[in-house]
């Protein structure tokens, strides 16, 4: 485990942490321009890990869903304080706080710590996946028939076009369910799930569970199988990913 996994893992469970302090608290929650959600515990974890990283890592790029870009050198921090904002103010345990580091090959390291269930999963390139500290890998399960799928919600689903693609596999499937956001990924990474389709995400959103997903022999790829990180995302694990592909495609 590298320095830089080690300091990432525990500045995010730190981050993490705070978040709970919030977390069925009654917290305030504010709307943001494009109508998301946010609280003190989005702006207060999103703080707790950039003061974390200029202290450890003075004058590196960090991008945040929070407080945006800020521009530096030797690769990029990625961070989402809280992954599933609308689970955490709906008091629902499914929301998780991501930070990920790319270089010039693509991600590094990507943790993925879900607070209320007391989970981390994380990778490191070459390193493969681990689950609460055991490596993990994802499922064997070889076809679209009797596999369980994740989506995003319904409405985004039908806005870019893709419910009735969804409806039609869900047909062969064992199960459909909007396990949304990072936790769906994170479902993917360690076997529980097949797939995952994310149809609208910002690059904070996946930066983190891309490398999840492949370190634990996945494939993570825009909904057209592109493999550079997009504004929308399907994970699998990789034994029926072109079907799927293919499925949102027509």
């Amino acid at each position: 485990m590298s320095p830089r996994l080690i300091f990432a893992l525990e500045t995010v469970y730190r981050a993490g942490k705070f978040t709970l302090a919030h977390f069925n608290a009654n917290t305030k929650v504010e709307l943001k321009a494009d109508d998301s959600p946010v609280t003190v515990a989005d702006r207060g974890a999103e703080r707790i890990i950039r003061e974390a990283i200029e202290r450890e890592y003075p004058g590196e790029s960090i991008l945040g869903e929070e407080e945006g870009f800020t521009e530096g050198t030797n690769g990029r921090w990625v961070l989402d304080p809280i992954d599933g904002t609308k689970s955490f103010v709906c008091g629902v345990s499914l929301f998780a706080t991501l930070l990920a580091y790319e270089d010039e090959q693509g991600g590094q390291l990507g943790v993925c710590y879900f607070p209320a269930l007391e989970e981390v999963v994380y990778a490191e390139r070459g390193h493969g996946t681990f689950w609460n500290g055991k490596q993990c890998r994802v499922s064997a399960h070889p076809t679209v028939k009797n596999a369980t799928l994740s989506c995003g919600s319904h409405s985004s689903m039908a806005k870019q076009g893709h419910m009735s693609s969804l409806l039609k596999l869900a047909e062969q499937t064992q199960a459909t369910r909007t396990w949304s956001d990072a936790y769906g990924h994170a479902l993917v990474a360690t076997g529980r799930i097949e797939a995952m389709i994310d149809p609208i995400v910002s690059h904070w959103d996946i930066a983190a569970m891309a490398i999840i997903v492949r370190e634990a022999g996945g494939r993570f790829t825009t909904m057209d199988g592109g493999e550079a990180l997009g504004n929308e995302a399907l994970s699998s694990n990789g034994l029926f990913h072109q079907e799927l592909v293919e499925a949102f495609s027509r």
